[in-house]
């Protein structure tokens, strides 16, 4: 057996272990069934990567999450390590070879969602499988008090019968102790190996600001802290608008979120990764299996739906050790719409029952079939083909999802074909006068030679690159070329893909899980409240409170986040008298705001704000009709 060092050189570059690593895989190379509780940034996947390559065999890899699965097989894959996933949109012809590559192709990993546990097919050929260890991610998932609990967890046992002899890992980035000796319970451990690392972070200062003016603010903290970083928003219109925002203030930015398509991902990506933007602007659909050491600064505009979330969010500033700032923007308005945002969109039983229904009539699915088909989904022509609620209707999907009645996967698809109906001589004559239609038609036909011939795929990005025209206006174009009588155009946008897990069962279905929606509901509610009480609890250390939530009680304060800063200066003697005799002076030249005086002054804001009010009260300043200050003898 290889050394797990040798190993972390060999296909990782590193000569040592993060802290807990080589415990936990030392644990799990002695056949312990192992629990490992690593904050974001902890390196879980080599807890299990490192002994499952130790070992002659396969591990079997379980993870609800699509996007991680395939982030971490294409990674393992890069590295020349034999892996793969069953994803749900996988027909019933591709997973008997997949599974048969698992068996006889020398595969060191089989990465599959919980649900794929309830088939035979799966079941069965697992048995055969020579698997050396089973990996549970994201194990919080298992509990029904853990943040997005998934029955479909409960399948795991099954494992247990298939390789009894074969211990377990369970890693999770996020757990309270109540969950932790759920996950234990759930997944039968015999005398666990418990691991957990402290979720203090020492370099990390934790700040909560009331902001009337947010994007002010943001500028304000980007500029004072130019190295890489992250915003994030409540929706996609956002990402749009506040990197724009940021981009016209000289700050350089880039966004993300789930309805980009792959190829403006990875470009988005690579920009800020590489550090070409220093800025990026995103939904919570960005941060999945990203490992970027040198971000400064993580900016939250909107409040997150729950600390789970926040923790992992603020987490990836930082990871270098380096000091840096998560930071919350809040303002009177944040607590009603974290409410409507999250709880009043909170789909009941009955919301659920009507969406499946609705869902089953979208995509014809008769009674008792239809398990395992999977579907191109476009979210928005389904909520205007029943005039549904958006958010009230996604949610009722997520909770779909998340109960194995379907598999949902975001992903921006944008499919274009064409083919050209006119023969090449007329097609010339039509293009004599517009040379915008002739630059993308000459684009098409250099990239396309059989696009006269026959109904032809086109990347639309690949054209956009070759004639220097946007993507957009290309579609434009081709749209008019299809009304001109030109062009064969088919042009499908979708911005998810269904696969529906069991048969349509309508009551039945929705019935099963009606127990664990009413109670997911308060879990939720307890979530989104916990959050709140975070955001304004002004009296005790930030660092504390959030330490406490996740069950660790023996903490000091941190002394960086805004809470101490704040008492540590109302402690402190201020030399105000220096300060006004400042403000006086730059007073003189020109009248300014306080915006403007705050950001020429060299001293806490506080400090400058109680200054401010103090020559008001003595009438040495005053305040103009365009809301500026002014010295009030001039």
């Amino acid at each position: 057996m290889e050394h797990p060092v040798k190993l972390l050189e060999r296909y990782w570059n590193y000569t040592e272990f993060r802290p807990l690593q080589e415990e936990i895989i030392e644990a799990v190379l002695s056949g312990e069934d192992t629990f490992a509780l690593l904050p974001t940034g902890g390196g879980k996947s080599l807890c299990f990567q490192i002994p499952a390559l130790a070992k002659p065999g396969i591990c079997i890899v379980i993870s609800p999450l699509i996007a991680l699965m395939k982030d971490q097989v294409k990674a393992l894959q890069n590295k020349g390590i034999k892996a793969l996933a069953l994803t749900s949109g996988i027909g019933t012809a591709e997973l008997d070879t997949l599974l048969d590559n698992a068996i006889y192709g020398n595969y060191k990993f089989l990465y599959l969602s919980p649900e794929r546990l309830q088939q035979e097919l799966v079941q069965d050929r697992i048995k055969q499988m020579p698997v050396n260890l089973i990996a549970v991610d994201e194990a919080h998932c298992i509990s029904q008090w853990g943040n997005d609990f998934r029955p479909a967890y409960k399948n795991i046992l099954s494992l247990r019968q298939l390789h009894p002899a074969v211990n377990m890992v369970a890693l999770t980035a996020s757990a309270k102790p109540k969950v932790v000796d759920d996950i234990i319970t759930a997944l039968d451990f015999m005398n666990p190996k418990v691991f957990k690392s402290s979720f203090f972070r020492p370099n990390l200062a934790y700040m909560v600001f009331h902001e009337d003016d947010k994007l002010y603010r943001l500028e304000t903290i980007l500029n004072k802290n130019p190295e890489s970083s992250i915003v994030y928003v409540r929706n996609r219109k956002s990402t749009l608008e506040t990197s724009a925002f940021l981009n016209d203030k000289g700050l350089s930015a880039t966004y993300y979120h789930g309805g980009l398509s792959s190829v403006e991902k990875d470009r988005n990506m690579q920009d800020w990764m590489q550090n070409r933007k220093q800025v990026m602007v995103a939904t919570n659909a960005f941060g999945m299996g990203i490992d970027k050491p040198d971000v400064k600064t993580v900016v939250h505009l909107n409040l997150p739906e729950s600390i789970e979330s926040y923790f992992q969010e603020a987490g990836r500033a930082g990871r270098n050790g380096k000091k840096a700032f998560a930071v919350i923007l809040k303002n009177n308005s944040d607590p009603d719409l974290v409410e409507n945002q999250f709880l009043k969109v909170l789909p009941d039983v009955k919301s659920v029952k009507f969406v499946y229904k609705k869902l089953c009539s979208y995509f014809q699915i008769p009674y008792g079939e239809g398990d395992y088909n999977t579907f191109n989904f476009d979210f928005t022509s389904f909520c205007k083909t029943y005039k549904l609620n958006t958010l009230l209707t996604y949610n009722a999907l997520l909770v779909l999802d998340r109960n194995s009645v379907i598999s949902l996967s975001r992903q921006f698809k944008n499919k274009v074909s064409l083919q050209f109906k006119i023969p090449n001589k007329v097609l010339l004559k039509y293009l004599e006068n517009d040379g915008k239609k002739a630059l993308i038609v000459k684009a098409l036909l250099r990239l396309y030679g059989g696009v006269f011939d026959q109904e032809t795929r086109i990347n639309t990005n690949k054209v956009s690159d070759k004639a220097g025209v946007s993507e957009k206006e290309i579609i434009h174009i081709l749209e008019t070329l299809e009304k001109d009588d030109i062009i064969e155009f088919k042009h499908i946008k979708t911005d998810a893909q269904i696969t529906f897990i069991e048969p349509r069962e309508d009551r039945i279905t929705i019935n099963r899980i009606a127990e664990i929606i009413e109670q997911q509901n308060k879990v939720k509610q307890d979530q989104v409240h916990a959050m709140l009480e975070y955001i304004e609890n002004e009296n005790e250390c930030k660092s504390v409170q959030l330490l406490r939530y996740f069950g660790e009680e023996k903490t000091e304060e941190c002394g960086i986040c805004s809470v101490c800063i704040e008492r540590e200066s109302q402690s402190k003697p201020s030399d105000l008298k220096h300060l006004q005799k400042e403000i006086v002076l730059l007073l003189e030249h020109s009248d300014l705001s306080s915006r403007a005086i705050i950001s020429k002054l060299d001293a806490a804001e506080n400090d400058t704000k109680q200054v401010l009010k103090f020559l008001l009260e003595k009438d040495i300043i005053k305040i103009t009709k365009t809301n500026t200050y002014s010295l009030s003898h001039l």
